[in-house]
C-alpha cells in the first residue's frame, strides 16, 4: 500500500504543483473580487461578465483544494497509521500487560482500533483510486467535489478521539490493576493471615462445586433473565439497588444466580469500566455456609481479593479481636465491617449476590434480611441480587426496602418453562450418546420428560440421572419412564419405595441417616467409619460409591465428598419413616456430634 501511495503522488506531483501555482493565482484575484465587483456595477455588461468570471474561478478554485486536501491528508494518514500500528502492539500485544478483569475492556478497544484502521486504509485505497484515475475524470470529480476528503479526514480523526479517550481509560485501568497486584504481592503476613481467618469457604470453589455438580451451566438457561424489564431496570437505574428472585424449589434459581454472576463478571450486564463482584451460595446441608456470617464473611473476602485497599478498614478490628473472628458465628461483627467498606471514599461499584437465603439458619436470617434492606436503600454504590423460596418471613424481611424489585419465577413461568424445555433438550442428547438410544427412543424419552417436568429442572435431572443408573433395556426405557410420576414430592415418594424394596435398604437408611444429620458433607472415608459396611466394601472408593447410587438419587458425590442433591431432597428423608429410626438411633447414642469430630 505504501508502495502504491508514494508512485501514485509522484505519478500526481507535477499536476499538484501546476494547480498549487493556478489556486495562488486564483485566491489573488478572488480577493480583489469586491473591488472588482464595485466597479463594474455602473456597467450591467460588465457585471454580468464578472459574474460569470467569478463563478468560473470558484469552480477552479475547488480542484485546487481538492488536491492540496488529499496530498496533506494522505500525508497524514501514513504517518498515523505507523503511529497507530506500534501503539496498538504496545497496549494490545504485551503479554505481561493481560488482565482477565480487563478482558471486556480489552476485546472493545480492539473493536476500536479495527474500526480506525478500517478508516485509515479505506481513505488510503480512495486516494490510491484517485492517483491511478484518467486525470480529466478526476478534474470533474473535483469541480463537483464528488470526492470530500476533509470530510473523509474528519471520520479518521473521530475515530482517533473514541480511541485514545479508550485507550487512556484502558491504561489506567491496567495501572490501578497492576498496582493492586502489587499491594497484593506485597501483602504483610499478617494480612494474609486475616484472608486465611475470614472465610470459612472459598464462594469461587463453592460456585465452581455447584456448577459441576448440576452438570455445567448452559447460557441458554439463563438468557432469559438478562432481557428481564426488571433486571434491567435494576442494572440501568440508580435507584434499585436491590433484585429479589424468588421460585419454588427446582426452578433453576441457583444456575440463574451463576449465569448472572459470569455476566456481571465479563461487564455483560452492567456497563461499568470496573467493578467489584462477590457473591455467596448459602447451603443448609453445610454448617460452613448456612449462617449469616459466613455469608457476610465469605462477601468481605472476595471484596478483598478484589480491592486490597480495603483490607485496611477491618484489620484493626482484626488485630484487636482476632481469636473472636476465627470463632465467629456471631453477625454484628461482619456487619461492622461491611459499615466501614460502605463508606471508603474509593469504593467502587460494587455488586453482592447471595443465593438461597431460604438455606440460612432461621435464628441468623432476620438480621441478614434486614442488613441487605437497609444496605440497599442507602445511597450507596453497591447493588444487591439475593434469592430464595417463595418464603413470606423472606419477603417479609425485605419489605422496608424502598427499592427493592422482584423478579418470580411462577410469574415468569412461559420463560422458565423455554429454559426447561431446552435442559430437557440437552439431557436427552446426552442419554443418547450414553445409552445409545435409537431416535424413537430418544424421541420417546424426550415427549415423556417434556409432558411431566412441570417447569422443574431438578425433577428432569433426578429422572434422567436415575435413566443413567438402571440397567434397563432399551426396549424397556418407556415402561421405565412411566415409573417415574410427575412433580418432586411424587418422584421422592417413588425414590423411597425403591429403597425400601431394595436388598441394600439397611445399608441405605444408614448412610442417608448419616448424610442428614452431619454439619457439614461427608467424606466416603468419613462415612465408612460410622456406617456398617460390608467387609468387601471397606476402603473401596468404587464401592463406596456404589452405595451412594443406590440411594435412590437422593445423594451425590464429587471428588469423594457426598452431597444431598438439594435441599428438598434432605426435608424429605429427614420427614420419611424410612430413616427416622436411624436418626433418632444417631442422636441418642452421640453421633450427632459427628460433624464436630470430622
Amino acid at each position: 500500500m505504501t508502495q502504491l501511495i508514494d508512485a501514485g503522488l509522484a505519478k500526481t506531483e507535477k499536476e499538484a504543483k501546476v494547480k498549487e501555482s493556478l489556486g495562488v493565482a486564483v485566491n489573488i484575484v478572488l480577493s480583489a473580487t469586491n473591488i472588482i465587483s464595485a466597479a463594474s456595477q455602473a456597467v450591467p455588461q460588465a457585471a454580468l461578465a464578472w459574474t460569470g468570471i467569478c463563478i468560473a474561478l470558484e469552480m477552479f478554485i475547488n480542484p485546487v483544494t481538492a488536491t492540496e486536501a488529499n496530498r496533506k491528508g494522505i500525508d497524514y494518514v501514513v504517518k498515523r497509521m505507523d503511529w497507530y500500528w506500534n501503539l496498538s502492539t504496545s497496549i494490545l500485544g504485551d503479554p505481561t500487560n493481560n488482565i482477565s478483569e480487563l478482558d471486556g475492556m480489552k476485546d472493545k478497544l480492539e473493536n476500536q482500533i479495527v474500526d480506525l484502521y478500517k478508516a485509515l486504509l479505506s481513505y488510503q485505497i480512495k486516494s490510491v483510486y484517485a492517483y491511478y484515475r484518467k486525470r480529466g475524470l478526476v478534474f470533474l470529480r473535483d469541480i463537483i467535489t464528488l470526492d470530500d476528503w476533509k470530510a473523509d479526514l474528519g471520520v479518521i480523526q473521530d475515530a482517533e478521539k473514541r480511541f485514545q479517550n479508550d485507550a487512556q481509560t484502558y491504561t489506567n485501568q491496567q495501572v490501578t490493576s497492576h498496582l493492586e497486584q502489587l499491594v497484593r504481592q506485597q501483602m504483610s503476613e499478617k494480612d494474609q493471615q486475616y484472608l486465611k481467618h475470614v472465610r470459612l469457604t472459598d464462594p469461587r470453589h463453592d460456585k465452581i462445586r455447584i456448577e459441576q455438580t448440576k452438570g455445567g451451566l448452559l447460557q441458554d438457561l439463563y438468557r432469559w433473565v438478562l432481557d428481564n424489564a426488571d433486571l434491567q431496570q435494576w442494572r440501568d437505574d440508580p435507584q434499585h439497588r436491590l433484585l429479589w428472585i424468588k421460585g419454588d424449589p427446582g426452578k433453576g434459581k441457583t444456575m440463574l444466580l451463576c449465569g448472572i454472576i459470569d455476566e456481571l463478571d465479563q461487564g455483560k450486564i452492567a456497563d461499568v469500566r470496573h467493578c467489584n463482584v462477590a457473591y455467596f451460595f448459602c447451603q443448609a446441608t453445610d454448617s460452613r455456609i448456612n449462617n449469616a456470617a459466613a455469608v457476610l464473611r465469605g462477601l468481605i473476602y472476595l471484596l478483598i481479593e478484589q480491592q486490597p485497599s480495603v483490607l485496611s478498614h477491618v484489620r484493626k478490628e482484626y488485630d484487636c479481636r482476632r481469636e473472636s473472628l476465627q470463632r465467629c458465628k456471631y453477625l454484628g461483627r461482619p456487619i461492622e465491617y461491611f459499615h466501614q467498606y460502605f463508606t471508603d471514599s474509593n469504593l467502587r461499584t460494587t455488586y453482592l449476590v447471595i443465593d438461597a437465603l431460604d438455606e440460612c439458619v432461621a435464628t441468623d436470617l432476620p438480621q441478614l434480611l434486614d442488613f441487605i434492606a437497609q444496605q440497599s436503600s442507602s445511597g450507596s454504590r453497591v447493588k444487591w441480587i439475593v434469592s430464595s423460596r417463595n418464603w413470606p418471613q423472606i419477603e417479609k424481611g425485605l419489605k422496608i426496602a424502598t427499592a427493592k424489585l422482584n423478579v418470580s419465577l411462577e410469574i415468569n413461568a412461559k420463560s422458565v418453562a423455554t429454559a426447561v424445555n431446552t435442559f430437557i433438550q440437552h439431557k436427552v442428547d446426552q442419554l443418547k450418546e450414553l445409552k445409545e438410544y435409537s431416535l424413537t427412543t430418544k424421541n420417546a424419552v424426550h415427549d415423556y420428560l417434556r409432558s411431566n417436568a412441570q417447569d422443574t429442572f431438578l425433577w428432569v435431572a433426578l429422572v434422567c440421572q436415575a435413566l443413567v443408573g438402571l440397567e434397563v433395556e432399551e426396549w424397556n426405557t418407556e415402561k421405565t419412564l412411566r415409573t417415574f410420576p410427575p412433580g418432586l414430592d411424587a418422584l421422592y415418594l417413588r425414590m423411597k419405595q425403591d429403597i425400601s424394596q431394595s436388598l441394600n435398604s439397611d445399608l441405605c437408611r444408614e448412610v442417608l441417616a448419616i448424610v442428614a444429620i452431619v454439619h457439614r458433607p461427608v467424606s466416603l472415608h468419613e462415612l465408612a467409619t460410622y456406617v456398617k459396611l460390608p467387609s468387601i466394601a471397606c476402603n473401596n472408593l468404587k464401592s463406596l460409591e456404589a452405595i451412594i447410587g443406590l440411594c435412590g438419587s437422593f445423594l451425590t458425590s464429587r471428588e469423594h465428598i457426598v452431597y444431598f442433591v438439594y435441599q428438598s431432597a434432605k426435608d424429605f428423608c429427614l420427614a420419611m419413616p424410612l430413616i427416622k429410626p436411624a436418626t433418632k438411633l444417631l442422636r441418642r447414642t452421640g453421633s450427632f456430634l459427628l460433624g464436630k469430630k470430622m
